[in-house]
């Protein structure tokens, strides 16, 4: 089969699709032939060596946690799938940016129908992220909520998530991504220079909960517009949250097939939109990763094996 390859931290052009031996199922895992899975930021901070004292690589390493496809062979001992199921999950083992890939059957939940495979494969750690990132700051209907990197593959879901539980949710993004969040019912700001003014012109000078998905500062732009710190939650930045004491719930928080099985039931449902902003061969890994580290995409990136 094929799969994403790196042999040493760097930049994109270490990254390779190689033909390597397909793999075999264990006790309670399945093969799943992979239709969709969507990259990370995290993915590109694990590559180039950024991460290395929290998730260090060994080389030949492998990339991508989200995965969506059919199972085509299940090991002794699997529960609750058989070959030919659709199913969406994720894999711990770095693998899923591959043709096939080796899930154990407590990581997967079946595709709802009407789900597309796209949205499918990109669910995992964008959907989870944002669940922790909400559950932690507490959103009610008498607070308003920030969210930095609104337009995101994390913050999109998260803006969402907030105000399905009635809050109102400032989101900053970039002006091209203001009709998207007004038509879902989030209060649009600029980032960039000037932000904290602006924000408390939106929200009428009291700012309850911040999300923050970007970094870059925003820990302590929370801190300035009066934010508790239990209130506020990191996904990137932290070391400003251990010196504030801000919270730093991310995918980790809420990874499991419950969390994931609920929201991919949203999805279904047309009560969470996932944006997807584009498709790409698993051939084309290093374009994909290449608009990803822009860092101006609004919604996932997946690769399509």
């Amino acid at each position: 089969m094929l799969a994403v390859r790196f042999h040493e931290y760097g930049g994109i052009d270490v990254l390779r699709v190689e033909e390597v031996e397909r793999p075999l199922p264990g006790a309670g895992q399945v093969l799943v032939e992979v239709r969709a899975a969507g990259i990370q930021p995290g993915e590109a901070h694990i590559r180039t060596g950024g991460l290395h004292e929290r998730w260090p690589a060994a080389f030949p390493s492998g990339q991508g946690s989200d995965l969506a496809g059919v199972v085509v062979e299940a090991g002794p001992q699997v529960r609750g799938f058989a070959v030919g199921d659709e199913v969406l999950g994720f894999t711990h083992r770095r693998a899923s940016h591959a043709q096939f890939v080796v899930v154990d059957d407590v990581n997967l939940v079946s595709r709802p129908a009407g789900l597309a495979w796209e949205v499918a494969g990109a669910l995992y750690v964008a959907g989870t992220t944002a669940y922790a990132t909400v559950f932690a700051v507490d959103p009610g209907p008498d607070d308003t909520v920030v969210v930095s990197g609104a337009a995101g593959g994390v913050g999109s879901l998260a803006v969402q998530l907030a105000r399905r539980r009635g809050a109102t949710v400032i989101g900053l993004a970039s002006e091209r991504n203001h009709a998207w969040l007004k038509d879902r019912g989030v209060l649009p700001v600029e980032y960039g220079p000037g932000v904290a003014g602006r924000i408390r012109e939106a929200s009428g000078g009291a700012v309850d909960a911040f999300i923050d998905t970007f970094g870059d500062g925003y820990v302590a732009l929370a801190v300035e517009l009066g934010v508790r710190p239990e209130r506020i939650n990191t996904i990137r930045d932290w070391q400003a949250a251990a010196e504030v004491g801000a919270r730093t719930y991310g995918e980790g928080a809420a990874a499991s097939a419950v969390v994931l099985g609920e929201l991919a039931r949203l999805a279904a449902r047309g009560q969470l939109e996932v944006p997807i902003a584009r498709t790409y061969p698993l051939e084309r890994v290093q374009d994909a990763f290449r608009e990803l580290e822009r860092q101006h995409t609004h919604g996932k990136i997946v690769l399509r094996p």
